[in-house]
């Protein structure tokens, strides 16, 4: 797939540029002198380095998904959480929804029984990272992104605010970096687990890894990971399946190469599109059970992910370290679904309407990114410096078939799935589009004084789209966008640094309006301003933050009208001066040795320029916290945990198709209690109980999305035993 995708088009010239700026840096780099290497090794000694992490909350490795100038979440000028392995395998936490339910800052929304989407300080998540290579997810034409399942990956890095510098055109919202696991281990480790749950599910895992060689230079890991099941939702059920394999080699001491593959299959059945009707016939609200389902026994929206990777990373003799990319990204989906719309009579259930589809998705995104970090000298005084390039290309390419034949839905009180599918005609090309961002950035951290730390930088980026969009030709993009970020931190001391950052934001939307025109790119701007703190010789971390952000041009959904020639695509209108204003605050770490913990609230406010609240089916305010003890003495091998996800009000404003009037959509605020208890048999052997969702609340997953109403899920209990070789 790589040779395909890099013999074509702008990314074989900009795949050029990058070979001769890493041949060029090589040789700088290489001519370098020791000098930095030695002052680099003593200011080691007096920096965050020493600081001893024992949380199984948190984490003190340096990382890139912020800035890329590899530094810890202390040094970091913005607020950044990660989601550990242990965390998510003491919450069982199973697919990156799963994830994001329960980070600090995020939330997620269901739009139906496939596709989630992910917003953070009143603005929608859609920049994301592997190991800290962009890609770019769209879950209009969800083709599994966001069910990832977490057996792939060793962490996950949250990174709330703008992140342009590395991740080009985005919301200032939030970057998700999915960390990969590796072959890392000289030893032979592996762990397997099996899980049982309500509702019929099963899975097991398998995760292994050793050296392929008696010297350790190369290395080898494989995880698999199957998955089977139904559903809360009547006819609902899942089968997934999921492989993993890579390899790290030492090619020198200095050399890592790193070759890997991904794949996961998602075979959903009776899958729905879009959520339950909101209102019957006589203009009065429906009520219906959380099983209920808009479902057929035919409906599915299968598919299938595959990602290749290779990995160059090598360490100069002077400090220095580069790292080449290359990113293979394949998502397809297959669906065959059925969408209703309506107002059902109370009694006869007679009202609704079918529009059934079969269509297929397929897009593929490959990348090519250069990352090179180091330190230099300037005024008797050590600097860090990163800079580098992404090249990035996305063919996006979506057929559906045209129907007839379609049937009368009938009483859907009684619905009970057995809808007849339609004949299904030709096949017809409803997108083919093309996508290149090239993006070339640079960042420093100058060390002014001892306590005094600045970031500035920048990326120069540039962005298009050609194709065929439902019909019709779209052509555009912006060259040259210059994309700034200034960061800064004080350290009072050994324990608490203040620290602010500003950038700039630059985001392409793809939304149409009334009139079938596409609307402009998203304009603005996000400040920070904030207090990280460590506690117990760093075991102890809290973030204290507040936040400005401005949009202009943010597209909001324009009541019930629809795109022209499209079927059911809501039309946006652009909101002028949305601004984002709010404060978050973050403890993470350990207590004692025996106590984690993870605490979180977040609170803000976004309104256009006129004062209208803009965004309102995101909850305004979160509070997450979870916690973990270890018990001692006759009880030493039980530990317990326990949680509450707690989320404030949200609504959406639509019109009653039966009265005219303007109806509010409204979640009240609801909490989600959680409970986890694991026991050790053996050294090698635990067993785990999961409850979520403990009081059985009754709450709405998504409101308002095409004015109609999706349930989240109800009680469930897993249990789950693992064994560690």
């Amino acid at each position: 797939m790589f040779a395909s995708r890099f013999s074509r088009g702008p990314l074989s010239g900009h795949a050029a540029v990058i070979t001769s700026f890493a041949s060029l840096l090589t040789l700088a780099l290489s001519s370098a002198g020791h000098a930095q290497s030695s002052q680099r090794d003593a200011d080691a000694s007096d920096g965050v380095d020493e600081i001893v992490v024992t949380s199984r909350y948190t984490t003190n490795e340096r990382l890139d998904s912020a800035t890329g100038l590899g530094l810890s979440l202390y040094e970091t000028p913005q607020s950044v959480s990660v989601m550990t392995a242990e965390r998510i395998a003491d919450q069982n936490l199973r697919s990156l929804t799963d994830v994001v339910d329960n980070a600090a800052g995020v939330s997620a929304r269901a739009q139906d029984s496939t596709r989630s989407t992910y917003s953070s300080r009143g603005f929608s998540v859609n920049n994301y990272q592997i190991d800290g290579v962009p890609i770019y997810w769209q879950p209009g034409n969800n083709a599994g992104e966001t069910q990832s399942d977490t057996s792939l990956y060793e962490r996950v890095e949250v990174v709330r605010g703008a992140t342009g510098l590395l991740t080009g055109a985005g919301n200032p919202s939030a970057s998700i970096n999915l960390v990969r696991k590796h072959a890392n281990s000289r030893e032979f480790t592996s762990s397997l687990s099996a899980s049982a749950g309500r509702w019929n599910n099963y899975s097991v895992t398998a995760d292994v890894g050793t050296a392929l060689n008696a010297s350790g230079t190369v290395r080898g890991r494989v995880v698999t990971h199957y998955q089977d099941g139904d559903s809360f939702r009547d006819l609902g059920g899942d089968t997934k399946t999921v492989l993993y394999g890579v390899v790290d080699i030492d090619v020198t001491d200095q050399t890592l190469l790193r070759v890997g593959a991904t794949y996961q299959d998602n075979e959903p059945t009776a899958s729905t599109w879009g959520g339950l009707p909101t209102w019957h016939a006589d203009g009065s609200r429906t009520d219906w059970a959380r099983s209920k389902t808009i479902g057929a026994d035919w409906t599915t929206w299968s598919s299938e992910v595959e990602n290749y990777y290779v990995d160059v990373v090598h360490q100069f003799r002077n400090g220095w370290n580069a790292k080449l990319s290359l990113n293979n990204n394949v998502n397809a989906s297959k669906q065959m679904l059925l969408y209703m719309s309506g107002t059902p009579d109370r009694e006869t259930g007679l009202g609704m309407g079918a529009s059934p589809r079969n269509a297929d998705t397929d897009r593929e995104q490959t990348s090519i990114s250069l990352n090179v970090n180091g330190d230099y000298q300037l005024f008797g005084r050590s600097h860090e410096l990163t800079f580098g390039v992404v090249d990035h290309n996305e063919d996006n390419i979506a057929f559906s078939r045209a129907r007839t034949n379609i049937a009368p839905v009938g009483n859907f009180n009684l619905w009970d799935g057995s809808y007849p599918q339609p004949t299904w005609g030709a096949r017809n090309v409803d997108i083919d589009v093309t996508t290149e961002q090239f993006g070339v950035y640079a960042a420093t951290r100058l060390s002014l004084t001892e306590q005094f730390k600045v970031i500035t930088g920048a990326r120069l980026a540039d962005w298009e789209q050609d194709g065929l969009y439902y019909g019709t030709p779209r052509t555009f993009g912006d060259t040259n966008v210059l994309i700034p970020y200034v960061g800064a931190l004080y350290e009072f001391n050994d324990q608490h640094t203040v620290y602010a950052s500003y950038t700039e934001i630059f985001q392409p939307q793809n939304l149409q309006d009334r009139n079938g025109d596409f609307l402009d790119p998203v304009t603005g701007e996000s400040q920070e301003l904030g207090l990280k703190s460590l506690f117990f010789d760093g075991a102890l971390q809290t973030t204290v933050a507040v936040f400005d952000i401005l949009q202009d041009d943010l597209g909001q959904p324009d009541g019930n009208f629809i795109v022209p020639g499209s079927d059911n695509s809501q039309a946006y209108f652009a909101a002028e001066g949305a601004n984002s204003t709010g404060y978050e605050l973050e403890v993470v770490g350990q207590l004692t040795q025996a106590w984690d913990l993870s605490f979180s609230y977040t609170s803000f406010d976004v309104e256009d320029a006129a004062g209208n609240d803009v965004n309102t089916d995101n909850p305004r305010e979160l509070l997450k916290l979870y916690s973990t003890y270890r018990f001692g003495g006759a009880l030493e091998r039980l530990t317990v945990a326990g949680g509450v996800n707690w989320q404030g009000r949200e609504y959406m404003n639509a019109t009653n198709p039966v009265t005219g009037a303007t109806n509010r959509l409204e979640q009240d605020a609801f909490s989600l209690v959680s409970l986890m208890a694991r026991y050790d048999i053996s050294s090698n052997l635990s067993a785990q109980l999961n409850v979520d969702n403990l009081l059985d609340e009754t709450y709405y997953s998504q409101i308002g999305f095409y004015s109609q109403l999706e349930y989240g899920q109800p009680r469930n209990i897993t249990g789950t035993l693992r064994y560690d070789f």
